[in-house]
């Protein structure tokens, strides 16, 4: 066992290695504005990092013919019903202009668990005892805090999803179907991704980055134009948490006012640039050092890099396997879901917002929401190579009130992966900030 694990160091620290040469190799090349001799060159390193990430399901994958494999993946696409829910659509628009896409699913507006298209998202039907225990909880609710009932007013509660970064509003598919109806809810496409407009002060040769301050007042933009009154819970994933902070930094008065619960799943409060991705120490440094600037040149490319991604299809879909998911138990049909949605966001978006991360510290912000005393949820994938789940811990250690959850085999993507894990404890956070009725989190979950 010894010698084998010795084996797969030493693997594991050349081909990390050969990783950083070849990225530095690209950069090199980029930077000489060689790209037509070398744009081919490009793609291999590309290919090379996508192998070393995903060897073991590209290995797996090589064993079966492309054609059937294509057929494969058509099949899921039509057979998946994933994505297909759809709400009132809405436009908000954020301070440089930017068009936030979102949709609202208002109570009782949808006939159990169909969507207002008529479209089955396959979720089980909720019986009239959830309905009911539901109904009670309304308007008072019995499972809220002090905080949370004196936040409450009039108008019900609204839950904001805000998805991360390279998906869209779809990835809360199973929480959105399980919720549907009972709740007030407002999903939303963040900027350049899903149905948003491109990032306005993205476009044109003078670019300005992306930083998680600008998100944070489009989350602003959206609840002012979907949920402009009454209480908020807030639930991100990923980047979408990170918005979360974003928006407690720059607005305190309004998470004081009208927050009554938030849920972080999957996310950051900082020190994002430690994080090694599952990569070897060699490979994931020389990574950190070049990519983003490859990703920048490779985004003046963006039609030579999608032909790249359309050639190399299978290391991709593998690639997204390992890094969205903790184990290889996924349905066929789920883990295709999150290639759809990962394989839309254009090598351009990917690039311009990919500096923010290492960035990205806000941990100071959750001093906001320990102080203003709303319950939190903070939920993390034991497997997670994106956002570890020791940052999650972090957050829980700075949110005295907070949840912590660590689904021990879930990855980044868990809220596909563990649907009823993820959706019973916000189920259980809702009744919490006072939006369901005490008895209704575990029937809700069964309905995820």
């Amino acid at each position: 066992m010894a010698e084998t694990g010795a084996g797969a160091a030493a693997v594991g620290d050349v081909v990390g290695g050969a990783v950083g040469d070849a990225l530095e190799a690209v950069a090199g090349a980029a930077a000489g504005g060689a790209w037509r001799r070398r744009a081919g060159f490009a793609g291999v390193a590309l290919g090379v990092v996508a192998a070393t990430a995903a060897t073991g399901v590209a290995l797996e994958r090589l064993t079966v013919g492309r054609g059937v494999r294509r057929k494969a993946r058509l099949a899921l696409d039509t057979a998946g019903p994933y994505g297909a829910l759809r709400g009132t659509p809405g436009t908000a628009y954020a301070d440089d202009g930017t068009a936030l896409r979102y949709e609202v699913d208002e109570v009782d507006e949808v006939d159990g668990a169909r969507g207002r298209d008529g479209v089955d998202d396959g979720a089980p039907r909720r019986g009239d005892g959830v309905r009911d225990a539901v109904e009670a909880g309304r308007g008072g609710g019995a499972g809220a805090s002090g905080a949370a009932q004196a936040r409450r007013g009039a108008a019900p509660v609204t839950v904001v999803f805000s998805h991360g970064y390279c998906l869209n509003q779809d990835s809360w598919h199973f929480q959105r179907a399980a919720l549907r109806g009972l709740v007030r809810t407002v999903h939303w496409d963040q900027r350049s991704h899903g149905r948003s407009g491109r990032g306005v002060a993205q476009g044109g040769t003078d670019a300005a980055p992306v930083c998680m301050d600008q998100l944070g007042r489009d989350l602003r933009a959206v609840i002012d134009a979907a949920a402009p009154e009454g209480p908020l819970v807030l639930v991100g994933h990923s980047m979408g948490g990170m918005t979360i902070m974003a928006l407690a930094d720059q607005y305190p008065d309004l998470v004081r006012d009208r927050v009554v619960g938030v849920a972080f799943v999957g996310t950051s409060a900082g020190r994002l640039a430690e994080v090694t991705f599952g990569l070897p120490v060699a490979g994931a440094n020389a990574a950190r050092r070049v990519l983003p600037g490859v990703l920048r040149a490779l985004g003046t490319r963006t039609e030579l890099v999608e032909r790249g991604r359309r050639a190399t299809a299978d290391l991709f879909a593998g690639l997204v396997r390992r890094y969205s998911f903790g184990t290889r138990d996924v349905d066929p049909a789920v883990a295709r879901f999150a290639e759809r949605m990962i394989e839309a966001t254009p090598i351009d978006v990917v690039a311009e917002f990919y500096p923010a991360f290492a960035e990205h510290d806000k941990a100071d912000a959750l001093a906001v929401l320990s102080a203003a005393g709303v319950p939190v949820l903070a939920l993390a994938g034991g497997r997670d190579m994106v956002t570890p789940g020791s940052h999650t811990e972090a957050i829980a250690a700075l949110l005295p009130q907070a949840e912590l959850v660590v689904v021990e085999d879930g990855g980044h993507l868990v809220m596909l992966e563990h649907p009823e894990t993820v959706t019973g404890h916000l189920a259980a956070l809702l009744v919490r900030a006072g939006a369901l009725a005490p008895g209704t989190a575990e029937a809700v979950a069964g309905s995820g």
